[in-house]
């Protein structure tokens, strides 16, 4: 059958028409407005058509390997004897956790021991992506620095961590913290009550009593206020050009309340301080020195990666925002804070979100210095005990799927928030 021209537009309505009216359909030619007869070789040889054709075919493809694999899944499954369940997460666990934020036995279900191990990894990436932002950006911009020695010394720094594997740099750090550090019993004693010692460090512990929890809200909302206030003061500076103490007025927000109802509330949160009894320090909290090697050989290992975006990006503004701020009388480290950072802060973020996404895969690692994260629980010893290697592989990518999209996204929200605003 004929069609007219206008039918045309849009080219995925040839699909249907094909299975309505078969090969002999007739179809108008784009430039002539002639009809033309369709034929089944213009999915491929005609552009409109083609890439329609092959999506169609990579969609086949795509569906036909996932089947194949589930398919071969399953008669391997059968081979063995074995069922896909997830069964196996309220069973007993039968295994301690050296280190842990919730309380967990031996007793516990593997659930419990994955939801501590999920816990570590977090704790671990959290404090590690805050440590490797601050050295990063500290490293980047003594690295841009016109004195000799500390730019070739930050020079070094960035060279020699980023072309040594992490592993090595962690193991490094563990070696460290167990051969160079003394035994408890001539471990000194720093200041605020921290014991570094080869079995781990000591630290002070907060004791809370009745009244903290209000203490605890009393500092959330300074912090809030602190917010607000930094975001009406750069209001302020806009319309006005007055430049408040920004800094110090925060701190003052966020640190007079709180200590004010500190003792309006009759001290309610204490420390605990480690103390030398026998053999160890009993009292305080206790973080292994699997931990903090972690810590360390990740957070400066992504502090060198992180500096070189910082460096890059201060590069990529034009020198003439540095002569014009210099011009208005600005110093360089408010011509920095000011001028060159906010703006290189649009090219900084899309790549240090790679970084930190790094970082917390990069913590998978743990389990070669005995820190127990979710890799060393769930995908450690649960999968041996267990027998379960499929549906904990799965488990174990699906929680680390959902952190890095997690990540991702809220600093997507950041990156679009320091954006510029087109009109």
């Amino acid at each position: 059958m004929n069609w007219p021209v206008a039918a045309i537009e849009y080219p995925l309505d040839v699909f249907q028409r094909i299975l309505q009216n078969g090969p002999h359909m007739t179809i108008a030619n784009d430039f002539s407005g002639e009809v033309e007869p369709f034929r089944l070789s213009m999915l491929i040889n005609d552009k409109r058509y083609r890439s329609y054709t092959l999506q169609i075919i990579t969609i086949a493809l795509f569906m036909l390997a996932v089947g194949w694999l589930v398919s071969n899944v399953v008669a391997n499954f059968a081979e063995r004897g074995k069922t896909f369940s997830f069964a196996f997460l309220w069973e007993p666990a039968s295994y301690d956790i050296n280190q842990r934020l919730i309380e967990y036995t031996s007793r516990s279900p593997h659930w419990l021991a994955a939801v501590v191990g999920i816990l570590n990894t977090l704790v671990l990436a959290f404090l590690g992506c805050i440590a490797a932002t601050i050295f990063g950006v500290a490293i980047g911009v003594m690295r841009l620095s016109k004195n000799w020695l500390v730019s070739r010394l930050m020079t070094v720094y960035i060279e020699g961590f980023r072309n040594v594997p992490v592993l090595l740099w962690i193991l490094l750090a563990s070696t460290a913290f167990s051969a160079m550090l003394p035994a408890p019993r001539q471990a000194p004693v720093l200041a605020g009550g921290f014991v570094p010692t080869n079995r781990g460090f000591y630290v002070p512990a907060p004791v809370w009593e009745n009244g903290s929890g209000i203490l605890v809200v009393v500092f959330l909302a300074s912090l809030v206020g602190a917010w607000l206030f930094g975001r009406w003061a750069k209001t302020k500076q806009a319309a006005t050009g007055e430049i408040l103490p920004v800094f110090w007025i925060r701190l003052a927000i966020i640190v007079l309340p709180v200590i004010l109802f500190y003792f309006l509330l009759g001290r309610p949160i204490g420390l605990s301080l480690p103390e030398l009894k026998g053999f160890n320090f009993q009292g305080g909290g206790f973080v292994r020195n699997s931990f903090m090697a972690l810590w360390i050989a990740l957070s400066l290992y992504t502090a060198a990666f992180i500096a070189e975006n910082v460096r890059s990006g201060i590069q990529a503004i034009s020198k003439g925002q540095t002569e014009a701020s210099y011009s208005l009388g600005l110093p360089p480290n408010r011509t920095m804070n000011l001028v060159i950072l906010p703006q290189a802060l649009r090219i900084i973020i899309p790549p240090l979100i790679s970084q930190y996404l790094n970082l917390t895969k990069n913590s998978s690692l743990a389990i070669a210095v005995g820190y127990m994260d979710v890799t060393g629980t769930l995908g450690g010893i649960t999968l041996n005990q267990t027998g379960r290697e499929m549906e904990t592989l799965l488990l174990l990518m699906l929680f680390y799927l959902v952190v890095s999209l997690l990540i991702s996204g809220v600093m997507n929200v950041y990156n679009s928030s320091v954006a510029i605003k087109e009109r």
